[in-house]
């Protein structure tokens, strides 16, 4: 099992659990809202994880952990702990995707039809295509498609829409009140359209610093989730370890990109020939939370 990591500084994406220094206290979040401390074994470890008729028949999706497998994580000072890796020695490895930009219907059949665990990290702009997208991957042809409607449908299928921010900005550059701004804004969005409050938060690039953990956790997030590995277009993984292989409890990045079906398929095809299996990301927090 990975050992733990104290981040002394703001890190892009560390390859292990990173928990954050104490800091002063920000105002509290909203009470009585479940977030990562739910249990493991109720249907709905998260807030975010509210479902439709298509989920809620079959469960959440994805491996969940074993008793004992994960170690519990303290939110040191009361900020949300910041995480890049699950600490496991099982082979189970966890898949997330960002932004909103390439709303592909092919994506959305394959996570529900193959019941394929992911987390989705919204950002406001990119779902209602407000703006220029990545070009990464070549031009799109699903740009903001259906807008939050997709993204219903991503929840409907079982997906957990998570916090990206509204407008994908360099966290580090902003005011502890900007951040909180794009943060809680983004919570406000998201619960809006889709029924329920966002407790985990992806900042853009992987930068934040300790005004974005105070702002964090004053709109109700209960995690910073990072990376281990990006995937590329055509579903090639970019690791971050020198001996370029997957490891157990790896948090992979994807984004709503062209060919995103295609490239979706290549990825679990490739992860499941190496041994892996996809876990429910919001069951292992759950297992790796405690009480405040």
């Amino acid at each position: 099992m990975r050992a733990l990591k104290i981040m002394p500084r703001p890190a892009a994406a560390a390859c292990v659990l990173a928990l954050v220094a104490a800091c002063t206290p920000a105002e509290t979040a909203s009470a009585g809202r479940p977030g990562i401390a739910s249990s493991p074994g109720s249907p709905s470890t998260s807030a975010s994880t509210s479902t439709g008729p298509e989920a809620t028949r079959h469960g959440p999706p994805g491996e969940r952990p074993r008793t004992g497998e994960v170690r519990p994580v303290e939110r040191a000072g009361g900020l949300p702990p910041v995480i890049s890796s699950i600490p496991t020695r099982r082979k189970v490895v966890f898949l997330t995707i960002d932004d909103g930009w390439e709303q592909d219907p092919g994506f959305v059949e394959q996570v529900r039809d193959r019941r394929i665990p992911i987390t989705a990290f919204a950002m406001r702009d990119a779902v209602e295509a407000k703006g220029t997208p990545d070009p990464a991957g070549g031009p799109g042809k699903y740009i903001g498609a259906g807008k939050w409607g997709y993204f219903r449908q991503l929840r409907n299928a079982g997906v957990a829409v998570e916090n990206h921010t509204l407008t994908h900005p360099d966290l580090r550059l902003l005011s502890q009140d900007a951040q909180r701004r794009e943060i809680c804004g983004s919570s406000q969005v998201i619960r809006k359209e889709l029924g329920a409050r966002p407790t985990l938060f992806r900042p853009p690039f992987g930068n934040y610093d300790t005004d974005t953990l105070r702002a964090a956790r004053s709109c109700g997030i209960d995690a910073v989730l990072l990376w281990t590995a990006t995937v590329q277009p055509g579903g090639k993984i970019a690791y971050q370890v020198p001996d370029k292989r997957l490891r157990p409890g790896d948090i992979l990045l994807l984004h709503f990109r062209p060919h995103l079906a295609r490239d979706f398929r290549i990825l679990v095809n490739k992860i499941k020939r190496r041994g892996f299996e996809l876990g429910n990301l919001q069951a292992y927090l759950a297992a790796m939370a405690v009480d405040r």
